[in-house]
């Protein structure tokens, strides 16, 4: 066996660990998908989700902490895992597994810079999404589908609305991710049964009518 196909056979046996991680925000009463723009081959001009090798020592979400500021400048987010890709196939030079997360964001609370092998990021509106590079496609429809389980059972939207809301508010956002629209008397009915909201005994000024402020009960 030649020196190149040693090399070859051994990097078949050597697998990279990484993750990576579909951040979403609620912007312009749309959510939106934060994508990097790859600099380098393989996949090069390709977007993709944030991600990155594991570094030793590192858990999961440190890494995918790193990972996150290291490509866009965002850092101190809370993060939900999604789950782990492991087909032998789903890079082309290598064996690489991946671990999925996802985030929820407001876009106006993270300025974000394209550093280290990208070359721009852009938040993509969910509904337009560009083609992805590697596998991506199918970690953002998992991601996307992670996401809205548990909006639906637990009421987790992260920073996609302030602090304090109104119901509309709460409502254009549980439409705009489950793609229908609800009836306005049984959403009400339903989230107050769940008991995760509490009311602020506030008003939201410079709003007809003067819809009560809520908050989410921790």
């Amino acid at each position: 066996m030649n020196l190149i196909n040693a090399t070859v056979s051994q990097n078949a046996y050597e697998t990279t660990i990484t993750t990576d991680c579909a951040v979403f925000g609620f912007q312009d009463n749309e959510v939106k998908l934060l994508l990097v723009k790859r600099s380098i081959e393989p996949f090069k001009d390709f977007w993709m989700l944030p991600g990155g090798a594991m570094g030793k020592g590192q858990t999961f979400e440190e890494s995918v902490d790193n990972v996150l500021y290291e490509l866009t400048g965002i850092q101190n987010i809370h993060q939900n895992q999604v789950k782990i890709y492991s087909k032998v196939d789903r890079h082309p030079v290598k064996r690489v597994v991946t671990v999925c997360f996802y985030a929820l964001v407001k876009p106006e609370n993270h300025p974000v810079i394209a550093k280290n092998h990208v070359s721009d990021v852009v938040w993509h509106s969910i509904k337009n999404l560009p083609n992805l590079g590697f596998d991506h496609a199918t970690l953002v429809k998992d991601a996307w589908n992670a996401l809205r389980a548990n909006m639906e059972q637990n009421l987790t939207f992260g920073e996609l609305l302030p602090d304090k809301f109104t119901f509309k508010e709460l409502q254009d956002l549980f439409e705009s991710i489950l793609g229908e629209t609800l009836d306005r008397r049984n959403f009400r009915k339903k989230i107050l049964q769940m008991n995760l909201l509490e009311p602020t005994n506030e008003k939201k000024l410079g709003v007809k009518g003067g819809p009560e402020l809520y908050k989410v009960n921790r």
